[in-house]
């Protein structure tokens, strides 16, 4: 997105709060409950196995505490949109969670990562190997489920977003650690690797209740934009948020030389002696708890914590307006107070 729309997307960015309550995913779990249950017995009997190890990893995750917000997506916007004809949002709410668990397992390993929402991750007590191959599993699964349910157009919206998450890891990976990276190159990684699934959940339910290509366009838009707010609120949270909101430990992303829209705006505005900080602790390592302090400091010294905040609200802002195209109804309201909650996780 070009710099010259902050500004205004910005401007707009109060429409997210409508009220002064702190957004909430009650209304969410609420018209989703009766389905969501069907899906969690599907998720757990789709991981199942001959193979022990594969439904003891699986299940490690899956029953770790996540929110399941992708997958709530896709029944609420099928719901939104008239849908009644079968299961057929089941399955493919089932397949949204088993890619999403999928990448996360993935991710954990590529990371390096030790804590998965306040659990030990399955790549500490299993080892890389066992969790890399278990989330293949889950991916065929999910593509079993999808054919399962026969809409060409769902199974393509999902495959695709299935090589585009992939993309963008591989993306993130050439990136890892380069102060180099843009903002426009960082949004992009944000875009393949969170929010196409965020869009991809939005969009496969008013595919599969048969709306038309202005109802799939603004769920598609509704997800990306709150995928995309999704993320860059975690940037911020890994600088002064809750490790339970953030489902890993605080400075995670430093330790790790994740370069994140706060560090790449900090750095921007930085002094050539702040811009060596930066270089030493991402590129080469210098990432003690001193370092995080001191990273810290300087992204409030330059607002750059706010600035990403104030990005996320535009984006929170689109995905709202995209939600407020869906005729009145307690699933349009809910999916509105998703983006209220996902922006009032900061504090």
């Amino acid at each position: 997105m070009a710099e010259g729309n902050w500004s205004d997307m910005v401007s707009s960015a109060s429409q997210v709060r409508h009220s002064e309550t702190r957004g909430s995913i009650d209304g969410i779990l609420a018209v989703t409950k009766h389905d969501m249950g069907r899906v969690n017995d599907l998720i757990l009997s789709m991981a199942g196995s001959r193979v022990d190890l594969i439904p003891e990893i699986a299940n490690h995750l899956i029953s770790s505490g996540g929110k399941r917000l992708r997958p709530m997506l896709t029944i609420a916007s099928a719901l939104a949109h008239g849908y009644e004809a079968g299961d057929g949002h089941v399955k493919l709410a089932a397949c949204v969670e088993f890619m999403h668990t999928a990448t996360l397992l993935h991710d954990d390993v590529v990371d390096e990562s030790d804590l998965r929402r306040g659990k030990s991750t399955a790549r500490t007590i299993w080892g890389n190997q066992a969790s890399v191959l278990v989330g293949d599993y889950l991916l065929g699964q999910a593509f079993k489920m999808m054919v399962e349910v026969g809409s060409m157009t769902a199974l393509g919206i999902l495959s695709d977003a299935s090589a585009v998450i992939a993309e963008g890891e591989v993306w993130q990976l050439a990136a890892a650690k380069k102060m180099t990276t843009s903002e426009a190159d960082y949004l992009a990684v944000v875009d393949a690797k969170t929010a196409a699934l965020f869009s991809a959940a939005a969009e496969v339910g008013p595919v599969i209740a048969g709306a038309g290509e202005a109802e799939r366009e603004a769920m598609r838009r509704y997800g990306r934009s709150l995928g995309i707010a999704f993320q860059l609120v975690d940037d911020v949270l890994d600088y002064g948020g809750v490790a339970a909101d953030l489902g890993k430990n605080t400075g995670d992303d430093f330790r790790e030389g994740k370069i994140t829209l706060p560090v790449i705006l900090a750095y921007a505005k930085g002094d050539e002696a702040e811009k060596a900080f930066w270089r030493a602790a991402m590129e080469e390592g210098r990432n003690d708890d001193d370092a995080l302090a001191e990273a810290t400091k300087l992204l409030h010294r330059h607002g750059a914590l706010a600035a990403t905040t104030d990005r996320a609200r535009a984006f929170g802002a689109e995905a709202y307006g995209a939600a407020e195209t869906l005729a009145p109804s307690p699933v349009r309201e809910a999916l509105l107070d998703v983006v209220e909650f996902c922006i009032d996780r900061i504090r």
